[in-house]
This record gives C-alpha cells, structure tokens and sequence, in this order.
C-alpha cells in the first residue's frame, strides 16, 4: 500500500513553490495562497497530481492576483500573543454570548471549545460541538454574532448549501455584508 504524501514544486509559470498536498479529507480541488506568499493546492482522494496541475493552471492569474496583494500590502509588526488571562476573558464573554444565541433562536449545542486557531474563527462537528478562535474577542460585536449564529446554525444544517445561507439570512438579515466584513479580517496572531 502506498502512502500519499505532500511535495513542493517550483513553478517557473508562477515564480514560486507550490505544494501539492494529498488529502484524504478535502472532497474537491482547491487552491490556499497564504499571507506568507505560499501557494498550496489541496488534492481529494479521488483526485489525480495531473488534475491539480491543470487546475492550477486554470488558477493562475487569481493566484497572481492574490500574490500581487500580498506582497503589496504594507508590512507591519505581529500582534503581541494572546495572554492566557486574554484568553479565558475572551472565553467568559463568548460563552456567554453564544448561550443568549442559542436561547434566543432556541439552537441546543453539545459543547464548547474556546481555543487559538489558526485557520478559522469557528467550527461546528457532527456531534454539534462548537469551537471558537479565542480571537473573536478583537472583532466587531456585529461580526463576532455573524460567527456565533454561523456555528450555532450548523447544529441544524452541516453544510452551506443554499438553504443554510438562507436560514442565516433569516437569522441576520445583514449577512452578505458581514460575511465580506468578516474576511478583511485575519485570525491569526
């Protein structure tokens, strides 16, 4: 049995390295540029290296978009680390907000999980435990219930098909210009 693994290629086409990475878990194709000007291609299982490569080359010019603003965005110093004392505040006041929620549009969720992420400002499991970035706290008070209603809505419908963004326009009226507010913003440190 083989194992899949990741591997780096240059690609003259783009001037950087690309990542092709192997995922038992992703269900479709997808390309990742991050804020360090790294570009990294996703690849289901049922998915050949051939497909990913011609995926990105029909993805080239919005990764050279993408690389293009990051590199012109002005460099500015890291945040400071979340303080654990931040930390379990932060979890205080998110707690408490998404119990009103969930009271409020009567969602029953199965446990919380306040901790760092790296990658998203929340998730929702099969189990319906939701778990929060911690950094939610640094946000708007609109856009930290655009996340809270988000994950909660997922208790109810697990995907984000038509009927989930309508639900949550239900919920939040405002939610095309929330979504688009919510990623100017990044959840990293």
């Amino acid at each position: 049995m083989t194992t899949r693994t990741s591997q780096c290629t240059y690609i003259p086409e783009l001037g950087c390295n690309v990542l092709f990475n192997h995922s038992k878990r992703a269900r479709r194709l997808s390309i990742t540029v991050k804020p360090d000007a790294s570009v990294r291609v996703t690849i289901p299982r049922a998915a050949s290296r051939k497909a990913a490569e011609q995926f990105l080359a029909s993805k080239q010019h919005w990764i050279r978009k993408h690389l293009q603003r990051i590199t012109q965005r002005p460099r500015t110093a890291p945040p400071r680390p979340m303080h654990p004392i931040d930390r379990i505040r932060a979890g205080r006041i998110l707690a408490g907000r998404l119990n009103e929620l969930a009271r409020r549009h009567q969602f029953t969720y199965n446990r919380l999980t306040i901790r760092r992420q790296r990658t998203r400002w929340g998730s929702c499991s099969d189990k319906n435990n939701i778990s929060l970035n911690a950094r939610l706290i640094n946000l708007p008070p609109e856009l930290i219930d655009y996340v809270l209603l988000h994950e909660l809505l997922h208790t109810r419908i697990k995907n984000h098909g038509p009927q989930f963004w309508a639900e949550m326009h239900r919920l939040l009226p405002d939610t095309p210009t929330l979504r688009r507010q919510l990623k100017k913003h990044r959840c990293t440190d």
